[in-house]
C-alpha cells in the first residue's frame, strides 16, 4: 500500500506544500517530514467497511489551505471542503480541483461539500471561534496554539454533556407525559363523545397522541444530532493536538 501512496504524494508536492498527513489502515511514504497521525474520524468507527486512505492538509501557491483524501484501491481523490472552511477562497478551491484533475487524470476527483444536515457549518464555526486550522498547521507559537486547542477540547466536552442532558430529559419526560396526555385526551373526549361523534373522537385522540409523540421524537433526534456534532468538535480538537505534538517532535529533530 505504501507504493501506491508514494506517487500520489510526490505529485501532490510538486504544486502544493504538504503540511500534515492523516492515514487510515495504510502506511504513507512522504517526500517531506511533516506531522503524521491517524485518521480519527474513521478509526473511531470501529468497523472494517471503510477503504484504507490517506488525507493531507496542503497549502497552495497562493496561501490557501485544502484537505485532499486519496483512496488507492478505489482510484479516487476526495477534496473535503468542510475542514478548511474559512481558510480557502472559492477561486482557490476551483483552481486546486482543476489541478488535481489535470495531474491525476486516471483518478476520479470528487468534492465533498458542506452538509447542513450534519451541521458542518456549526462544527466549523465552533472550532474557528477558538483556534484556526492555519495556526495549528503553520502558527509559529505552538504554546499559544496548544492553549487554544485545550480550550476547544474543554468546550467540546461541555457540548457533549449538554446534549446528554437533552437526551436524558427526552427519555425521562416522554413516557409519563404521553401517558398523562393519553389519559386526559381519552377522559375529556370521552365526556363529549356523544356530541361530536365517535369518528371525531378517534381522530382527535390519534392526532393529540401523534403530535406529542412526534414532538418528543424530534427532541430526541435533535439531542442525538447535538451529540454527534459535539463528538466531531472533540475529534477536531484531538486531531489539532496530535498535529501540534508532531510539529514539536519535528522541531527537535537535527
Amino acid at each position: 500500500m505504501m507504493d501506491q501512496t508514494k506517487p500520489f504524494f510526490h505529485t501532490l508536492s510538486e504544486f502544493t506544500t504538504i503540511l500534515a498527513v492523516k492515514v487510515y489502515r495504510l502506511q504513507a511514504d512522504l517526500p517531506v517530514a511533516v506531522p503524521l497521525l491517524p485518521c480519527l474520524d474513521h478509526e473511531a468507527m470501529l468497523h472494517e467497511g471503510i477503504a484504507p486512505h490517506a488525507a493531507a492538509y496542503v497549502e497552495d501557491a497562493t496561501g490557501n489551505l485544502h484537505e485532499v483524501v486519496y483512496i488507492p484501491e478505489r482510484r479516487r481523490i476526495d477534496v473535503d471542503v468542510v475542514s478548511t472552511i474559512g481558510e480557502c477562497s472559492r477561486e482557490a478551491h476551483d483552481r486546486f480541483v482543476a489541478g488535481l484533475r489535470q495531474r491525476f487524470a486516471s483518478e476520479r476527483v470528487h468534492v465533498i461539500g458542506v452538509s447542513w444536515l450534519k451541521g458542518d457549518l456549526r462544527v466549523a464555526n465552533a472550532c474557528r471561534a477558538q483556534v484556526s486550522l492555519r495556526d495549528v498547521l503553520l502558527g509559529p507559537d505552538l504554546d499559544r496554539t496548544k492553549v487554544a486547542v485545550d480550550r476547544l477540547q474543554i468546550i467540546s466536552s461541555l457540548m457533549e454533556k449538554e446534549s446528554r442532558v437533552a437526551s436524558w430529559g427526552s427519555r425521562t419526560v416522554m413516557t409519563p407525559l404521553l401517558a398523562v396526555a393519553g389519559f386526559l385526551t381519552y377522559q375529556i373526549l370521552g365526556s363529549i363523545g356523544s356530541r361530536i361523534g365517535s369518528n371525531w373522537v378517534s381522530g382527535i385522540r390519534y392526532l393529540v397522541v401523534g403530535l406529542i409523540g412526534g414532538f418528543f421524537l424530534y427532541y430526541g433526534l435533535k439531542a442525538v444530532h447535538l451529540t454527534g456534532m459535539a463528538n466531531r468538535v472533540w475529534k477536531r480538537s484531538a486531531e489539532y493536538g496530535l498535529i501540534l505534538n508532531e510539529r514539536r517532535r519535528l522541531r527537535r529533530l537535527p
